[in-house]
């Protein structure tokens, strides 16, 4: 499932964010307009403070300070400069004006054909320029911000109560199979007449397997694993799972399926037996196209690795997005498969883990045990 992506130049940082004063100084130093709304510096020796994208000549390092919001800054005693007027938020940097443009312009047209030449026409750049600035501001390419804006638009469509047909055309499409599983994984996470009843219709089995970490439910679909969850009590688990989908059918299953062979894949995998790639399990789940996007990364960190939410959310290309990754990683509805417990704080620190810190710590500590031992006997 894709949302439309938001052109919003990022929250404010709090004064006690988890961004170092030297990445500040960076921002200022390469004006780079991504902190453009969260934050701004003021100079100590002419009591001014700027946006981090002002041209004025930039001063020394040890004289500024660092503040999340003109209002801050106006508070600590500092005026506002009269070139880049930071407290004024019409004035906004040119680059960013430019793909809000795009981004209107898509929103406005999401049901024609529109390639990345046309919209090199309306932000008057080369399709180079236009596709690396796009993502670099927004998070997704040009095509992946099409496609979640058609998508919206085919769900509210479905909600509505149009057929698939319809709602896909009215989409942009000339094919109802762009929403259907069996062409690939579906756009809104399950099929176009599931989502159409409210998820009424959707038929998930699960199993229940002792593990390393107590007990473990596997969940899937006709077309992959849906929902991992570890606990000590059945009854729990399976709340969880019905609170992930309290309009599907669920169903226990003990016989040999599909479902097995995936349990069995990550009971080796929790018995250090066995690495989950990024391939190793067909996943069914729904989801933004950032959340994709942090979960394709969190696949790709090593195993027996960690990275902080920061560096996730700088691999990504949006740095002051690790909130956001953090939110990405709460709502993961597979871990393991998805390895969110290799995500840690800035400063080493585990942070939270919906099946308790604990597990997300012998986790850990297995995964580096295997991997040690991996390379004594290479």
């Amino acid at each position: 499932m894709l949302s439309s992506p938001s052109i919003a130049t990022g929250q404010f940082l709090s004064p006690m964010s988890e961004l170092s004063s030297d990445q500040l100084w960076q921002a200022v130093v390469s004006r780079d307009y991504r902190f453009y709304s969260s934050l701004v510096y003021a100079v100590k020796s002419t009591k001014i403070f700027c946006r981090p994208t002002c041209p004025s000549r930039k001063p020394t390092r040890n004289g500024v300070e660092f503040f999340s919001s003109p209002e801050f800054a106006k508070k600590a005693g500092y005026r506002a400069c009269l070139r880049c007027k930071p407290d004024l938020n019409e004035n906004v940097p040119e680059a960013i004006a430019t793909i809000q443009r795009v981004c209107s312009f898509i929103e406005e047209n999401y049901d024609s054909k529109i390639s990345l030449s046309k919209l090199s026409d309306v932000a008057t750049q080369s399709p180079f320029h236009l596709h690396r600035s796009f993502k670099k501001i927004t998070g997704v390419t040009p095509r992946e911000y099409l496609e979640a804006v058609r998508v919206k638009h085919a769900k509210l469509a479905l909600k509505r109560g149009e057929s698939t047909r319809s709602s896909t055309y009215a989409a942009g499409h000339s094919s109802a199979s762009w929403l259907y599983p069996h062409q690939g994984p579906s756009k809104i996470g399950v099929p176009p007449s599931i989502y159409k009843s409210g998820g009424d219709g959707l038929s998930i089995n699960y199993t229940i397997a002792d593990c390393s970490l107590g007990r473990v439910l596997v969940a899937g679909t006709n077309s992959g694993v849906c929902f991992v969850c570890l606990g000590n009590a059945d009854d729990k688990l399976l709340a969880h799972l019905q609170n992930e989908y309290p309009n599907a059918t669920i169903s226990k299953q003990d016989s040999e399926s599909s479902l097995e062979m995936w349990l069995s894949k990550i009971l080796e995998y929790l018995e250090g037996k066995t690495r989950l790639g990024e391939k190793s399990l067909p996943i069914d789940v729904a989801s933004t196209a950032f959340q994709m996007r942090v979960w394709k990364e969190l696949q790709s960190i090593p195993y027996g690795k960690t990275l902080s939410y920061n560096e996730v959310a700088q691999r990504i290309g949006n740095p002051k997005a690790y909130r956001a990754v953090a939110n990405a990683c709460a709502s993961n509805r597979v871990p393991l498969v998805i390895p969110c417990h290799r995500v840690v704080r800035k400063n080493g620190e585990l942070g939270g883990y919906r099946w308790g810190v604990e597990r997300k710590e012998k986790l850990l500590s297995m995964e580096a045990e295997s991997s040690s031992e991996k390379q004594q006997s290479d």
